[in-house]
């Protein structure tokens, strides 16, 4: 056996370790995303509603990209173990591929925050316009509005020109404290002033978002750039292996 044989085999054998623990990483993610995914399906898919005007495949796309993250992630390690060279360059060409796809859509959500925000804004004013209390949308609103202690969508006032206030008055999930409100208080606007949240849901929304933006940011494109880590080992381990078996021959 060569003196340069000899030093390459442990450094193949460091990159495949240091790659399998990326692997395993990477179908965490996966199923991370998965579970996500089911998530926003099946707890969120109410308030959905609320922020886009037609049905959105958010959650379709994340279960799916999950599950090809899990297969490919299940891939990654085979290729490793096997040590095959075109499965760890087509292993790094799904990472690039993730890591572009990844790169484009937290640039577009940054690029296109406010259209965002202003599509949450018309969809949640027509939900308030045309809330009934029975609907989807208007359980979603209610929703919203006992969970983040807010009302309306500026503030209580949006419900004054909406089509339930002369029938129902302001909804009851807007009550600081439910006990102590009665129909007839939040049919009648200035009593119901005393009684229900002051601060607008949109307002509380956006606030909440722009804060974390940083954070948001950070993690989504920390996540993309740590596929560059999995590219690079598959890269260098195809090519240790390479030289290796040129070595051998």
């Amino acid at each position: 056996m060569s003196p340069s044989r000899m030093e390459t085999k442990p450094v193949i054998f460091c990159l495949k370790t240091l790659l399998l623990l990326y692997c395993l990483v990477f179908w965490v993610t996966g199923v991370v995303l998965i579970s996500v995914g089911l998530w926003w399906r099946f707890m969120l898919g109410p308030y959905t509603s609320l922020i886009s005007s037609s049905p959105s495949n958010a959650p379709y796309v994340l279960t799916a990209t999950g599950g090809a993250i899990v297969l490919f992630g299940l891939f990654g390690c085979f290729a490793t173990c096997r040590g095959r060279c075109w499965m760890l360059r087509l292993y790094a060409v799904f990472l690039s591929l993730v890591f572009m796809t990844e790169l484009i859509a937290g640039i577009s959500g940054f690029v296109f925050r406010h259209e965002i925000k202003e599509t949450f804004l018309t969809t949640y004013s027509e939900a308030v316009m045309r809330y009934d209390g029975r609907d989807d949308r208007s359980l979603a609103v209610d929703g919203v509005q006992r969970r983040l202690l807010c009302c309306g969508v500026h503030n209580y006032t949006s419900w004054l020109s909406s089509l339930y206030f002369p029938v129902g008055g302001i909804p009851s999930s807007c009550c600081v404290t439910f006990s102590d409100c009665s129909a007839a208080d939040l049919k009648d606007a200035t009593m119901a002033a005393r009684k229900v949240h002051k601060r607008g849901c949109y307002e509380l929304v956006t606030s909440v978002i722009e804060g974390n933006l940083g954070i948001i940011a950070g993690v989504t494109f920390g996540v993309a750039f740590s596929q560059l880590i999995g590219v690079s080992l598959a890269c260098c381990l195809s090519r240790f292996i390479n030289a290796n078996q040129y070595e051998m021959v």
